[in-house]
């Protein structure tokens, strides 16, 4: 069976689900508005020049999860998926999950973005598995640190090696769709990589491996 890996930000959603989730920290007033946002931004804008240090990102990012209840969490998750994401999802982007779920493919996203903002993406996209990055629970709350690897740049690859060891997939035969130059070093691991409405670094590395290059929005 082939493997089809999908990036989720800016790939088969239409924005990024990580900085959205900010704003809408800041949107609900759980955060320190005018602090967060600035951060919130800042660290989004490094994130697309490729100079992101993922770990101070997540320190950031993970900390607001040490203030909130299960039920308080559950909540918002609910809120965001419906108000925030639910805009965001492309037509196209589901007809291509259901092109290769036709041929048989397992799905598979994998994105930097926490399993607390992406799952309940993931479900509503009907993927069969979600790789993201874990934030640590200690059985009561979330500890605001991260548990094992990001699943960023070469975290995703190492994330990805670490799932195949247990599941009986091989990257040569799988496909991977992503937006992002972050993404280059899962795409180059994979024997069918495809960008789409890729940033400007992606296409030019696109063009350059004459890999295919397609829009979910046009």
């Amino acid at each position: 069976m082939s493997l089809a890996i999908f990036d989720l930000d800016n790939t088969l959603i239409a924005g990024d689900s990580d900085h959205r989730w900010g704003e809408f920290l800041v949107h609900k007033n759980i955060v320190d508005p005018e602090l967060y946002k600035t951060r919130n931004d800042e660290f989004y804008r490094a994130y697309q020049a490729g100079t992101l240090d993922i770990q101070a990102y997540l320190d950031f990012a993970l900390e607001p999860f040490t203030r909130l209840s299960a039920e308080e969490l559950s909540a918002l998750r609910e809120e965001f998926m419906a108000d925030w994401i639910q805009p965001l999802m492309l037509d196209k982007a589901a007809e291509l999950l259901r092109s290769h779920r036709e041929r048989g493919h397992h799905l598979l996203i994998i994105t930097a973005t926490n399993r607390v903002v992406t799952g309940p993406i993931a479900e509503r996209l009907g993927v069969d598995e979600l790789l993201a990055t874990e934030a640590e629970h200690d059985g009561h709350r979330y500890t605001g640190k991260v548990a094992g690897t990001p699943c960023f740049r070469e975290g995703k690859v190492t994330r990805l090696h670490q799932w195949l060891e247990q599941n009986p997939h091989r990257l040569e035969h799988s496909y991977f769709y992503s937006d992002s130059a972050n993404d280059l070093p899962l795409l180059e691991a994979v024997g069918y990589p495809i960008a789409v409405d890729p940033d400007p670094t992606l296409e030019a590395a696109a063009r350059e491996r004459r890999w295919p290059i397609i829009s979910l929005r046009s």
